[in-house]
This record gives structure tokens, sequence and C-alpha cells, in this order.
């Protein structure tokens, strides 16, 4: 192992946060593990392959979001850089003394992680909702990330991965995958009409899920016509295009889209929609279009304040609005295995071929990574995943 290694960062004293765009490719110091730090005796070193790069991240490089919790992290650790990337494939290649006795790794494991690294003590924790620790940090945003060679992860946070089963490329990205299956387990949707707001990558994901768990009809909601059209490929019944909202009332849902939508569903409105655009429209154009006594599971995120155009109706019609972040731990993950390595379902290859492009500009090598082209890319495309080797 090298004393240094090339990864993408964000300098809090080179780059102004509001008015600097993208990150940096740099070469900077290998991370090493300290065994009398009591901490990295349970911490591991991997050599990344793959890094998938996420919608979080867009947020970053265009200066979105997280800004006070990266600067914030920053300041308390006492340094001015951040690795970003939470999305991995990576092999172990040195760990702690407590690694192997405690969580069975050993080097030369193959392993994706979890992007929360949780406290474990706290009062969610006890119960054991760890996806909502109350002191979570987040990998690539509150401590350094996956986009760079190597990255020191505590085990506890791992997920061990069978590349036999689940091509490197796809398995890089099995942590946004699993934000669609936690999504998509709020209820069960055997035999359910299921509508997704918002075919971005996530919702791209919670299509082939809803199908691979036995959802009747699925309709998309997508103005992007590119992103629409990948909704088709992956097996959406029926695509449709929302109206825009007026300027001075963004938060009106579309009356025509309802009218569609309750044509699709003999008059009765789908089973379950799934908002997962973020914009307050989208919120009330998904429970507009949910029959009485359904649910509307809210994962798109956007700051600020939100105006629930009908909230009578959502009282008296009995519909249950579900608030979703991250991925169970580790329940998810199991799911999220499953339906990658059962071939039959198709939903790996799908994701291949149809999301990634079968690697056709959405695979690019780090050696090679040059900051507006990269820009293009994740422009162009709804995922992306950056090889570091493999």
């Amino acid at each position: 192992m090298s004393e240094t290694m090339w990864a993408l960062t964000f300098d809090k004293d080179r780059e102004d946060w509001d008015s600097s765009t993208g990150l940096v490719k740099e070469q900077i110091a290998v991370p090493k593990l300290d065994e009398p730090n009591g901490a990295d005796r349970s911490n591991v070193i991997i050599r990344v392959q793959y890094a998938g790069f996420c919608g979080s991240d867009r947020g970053i490089w265009w200066r979105k979001s997280f800004g006070d919790m990266i600067q914030g992290s920053l300041a308390d650790e006492g340094k001015s850089t951040r690795i970003v990337g939470h999305e991995l494939l990576g092999e172990i290649v040195s760990m702690g003394s407590r690694v192997a006795p405690k969580y069975g790794y050993k080097t030369g494991d193959v392993v994706s992680t979890e992007s929360h690294i949780v406290c474990g003590t706290c009062h969610q924790c006890r119960l054991g909702d760890y996806h909502v620790c109350a002191r979570d940090k987040i990998i690539g945003i509150s401590q350094d990330g996956c986009f760079a060679e190597y990255v020191k992860l505590p085990a506890k946070a791992l997920w061990p991965t069978n590349v036999d089963l689940i091509r490197p490329e796809v398995a890089a990205i099995q942590e946004p995958f699993g934000n669609a299956v936690h999504a998509c387990q709020v209820r069960d949707l055997r035999g359910k009409t299921v509508a997704v707001i918002g075919c971005g990558t996530i919702g791209l994901f919670a299509i082939l899920i809803a199908r691979g768990m036995g959802a009747s009809k699925i309709i998309g909601v997508e103005p992007d016509p590119h992103h629409a059209e990948l909704a088709r490929r992956l097996g959406c019944d029926a695509v449709l295009t929302p109206g825009m909202p007026p300027e001075d009332e963004p938060w009106r849902s579309d009356p025509a889209l309802r009218e569609k939508v309750m044509e699709l569903t003999d008059g009765i409105g789908v089973d379950v929609a799934m908002e997962m655009a973020g914009f307050n429209s989208a919120l009330n154009n998904a429970i507009k279009i949910t029959r009485r006594g359904g649910d509307v599971v809210l994962f798109g995120v956007k700051n600020g304040h939100a105006v629930v155009e009908d909230s009578h109706r959502v009282i008296m019609d009995g519909m249950q609005l579900h608030g979703v972040v991250g991925r169970q731990i580790f329940g998810t993950w199991e799911i999220t295995r499953n339906l990658l390595e059962t071939q039959s379902n198709g939903i790996q290859d799908a994701i291949w071929d149809v999301i990634l492009n079968k690697g056709e500009g959405t695979l690019v090598d780090i050696d090679s990574w040059e900051r507006n082209s990269f820009e293009q890319a994740i422009q162009n495309h709804p995922k992306v995943v950056i090889r570091f080797r493999g």
C-alpha cells in the first residue's frame, strides 16, 4: 500500500461553499489503522473497487445540500478536507484486532457498506431503530468517504457481498437500491397498484422492486422524457407527464394527472403512491391520486415548508403518510441481497442494461477522471459509477 492515493474532495479552505461547484481530484494520505486508538481495533481499511455517485453527491457537487454538515464536521475534526462518497464495493486489506473475532471478517473479503454509522446507544438504537439513530454519522458527509482508493470504516457497518452472484458495478450501488427497497417495504405490494412519482435513480429502482414484490400495476409520473423512457423500459404499465404548477402556487396538484390515474385504476386511485421527487406539487399529486384507505410513501427530500393541499381528505379518507429515510439496518440489506442475487426476477440485469446503460457513459475510471466530462456524465445519466480498480 502506497503512502498517498487519489481522492475526490471538497476543501473548505480551498473552495468557498456558496460560490463553488464540483469536487477536486487530488493526492492525499492513505488512511491507516492506529491500533492503540481504541476505535481502530474495530475498524478496517478497504481498497475501493467501485463507488457509486449518489443524488446526495449531486447535492454536494452543486452545493445545494449538506454544506452545514460537511463544514461543521470538518470544524469538529480540526481539518479542512472532506473525501466525499458513500456507495462502495471494495476489498478489506487490513483490519483491527477485534474485527475477526467480533465480526468474522478477514483480509480479502469483498464488502459494501451501510452509509449511516450509528452510535448504538441512543434511544432509537436501543430500540433497534438504527436507521434513525440520533447521533449517526454519514460516510462522505460527516466523515471521510469512499471516493478514494482506500477508506477506513468501522466493521459494524460493512455488508459482505458475493460478486459471483452480483456483478461488481451493481454491487457498488446496493446502498441506494436499499433506499428504494425500504420505501417498498412500507406495505405488502402484492396485487397492489403503485404510482412512482419521480423516476430519478431511486424511483427507477422502486419500479423494479415493486414489480419484483408483486405489484399488479405500476404507474410512473415523470416530466423528463429520458427518465420517462427508462421507466417504460423497466416495466411501468404507463408513464404520465405531470403538469407544471403555477409559479405563484408551486404546491398545486395537477387535476389532469389525477384524472388520468383514475382512468387507469377504474376510478379508484392507486393503493400506494411513492413520492420520490421532493417537490411540494408532487406531494399533493401523491395524495390526490391515492385511493381511500391507501398509503403515501414520502421519500423525496426538499428543505423548508410544504403546503398540504387537502389535509381534510387525508384524514377523512383514512390515508396513511409514511416518512422513509435510509435503510433498516440490516433488514433492508437482507431483502436487497435476495432481490439482486435472484437471477429469475431480472432486476440485476435491468439495472446494468438500462439504468447503468451497460457501462456506456456511466462507468468512469478514476485514472482518467476529469471534472468537466464527469459533470456531463452525471447530467446525462441517472447513475454513474467510478471505477478505482476492478
